[in-house]
């Protein structure tokens, strides 16, 4: 892991170029494997004749809501990210820690906005297997992903300045009792 974590962490503090390249190649990376796994879901229901999780239109009653708390969620991480300079893509962040807005809750608000578009989603289409076996197994790998590499990454190349936030801010779930102070 060490190794892709030098790798990630040369090209992010290395030349442009190859960052405006690498951004959209990772970019489009990360939607295939999501559109993967609502294909994947769909094969398994329909090849196992899984039985649809709620009746309609009750799956539309819950599943928008869900999805549109993910979908603000991420939007919200992401415009944090562009005005600060950088991109939600790992390899083309901004150049210095965001600490505003859903940052200021989780260390990582951006995934939790797609875990839960993805529950939305498994609503919608009332998928069981990609309500109770692949966005699971996808919050484990996403969750392993980013302790093993992206944590690394910003450790190493923001230092102190992370570590101090990953003390006091949570990974997906805020503190609700905690009073924090959105910067805007």
């Amino acid at each position: 892991m060490n190794s892709i974590v030098n790798i990630i962490y040369r090209i992010v503090t290395g030349n442009r170029s190859k960052k405006v390249i690498l951004t959209p190649v990772c970019a489009c990376f990360f939607l295939t494997i999501v559109l993967f796994i609502i294909l994947l879901s769909r094969i398994t229901d329909n090849l196992f004749r899984i039985p649809p999780l709620v009746p309609s239109p009750w799956n539309y009653i819950f599943a928008l809501p869900i999805g549109l708390v993910g979908l603000f969620l991420w939007i919200w991480s992401v415009f944090q990210f562009l005005r600060a300079g950088g991109t939600p893509v790992p390899i083309n962040p901004p150049p210095q820690l965001v600490q505003s807005g859903p940052y200021a809750y989780t260390r990582n608000p951006m995934l939790s906005g797609v875990f839960l578009m993805l529950f939305g989603v498994g609503l919608l289409l009332n998928s069981i297997s990609l309500i109770f076996i692949y966005t699971p197994l996808f919050i484990i790998a996403s969750i392993l992903e980013f302790k093993l590499i992206e944590e690394p990454e910003l450790e190493k190349r923001l230092g102190e300045t992370y570590l101090a936030y990953k003390r006091k801010t949570p990974l997906l779930i805020p503190k609700l009792s905690a009073k924090r102070k959105i910067k805007p």
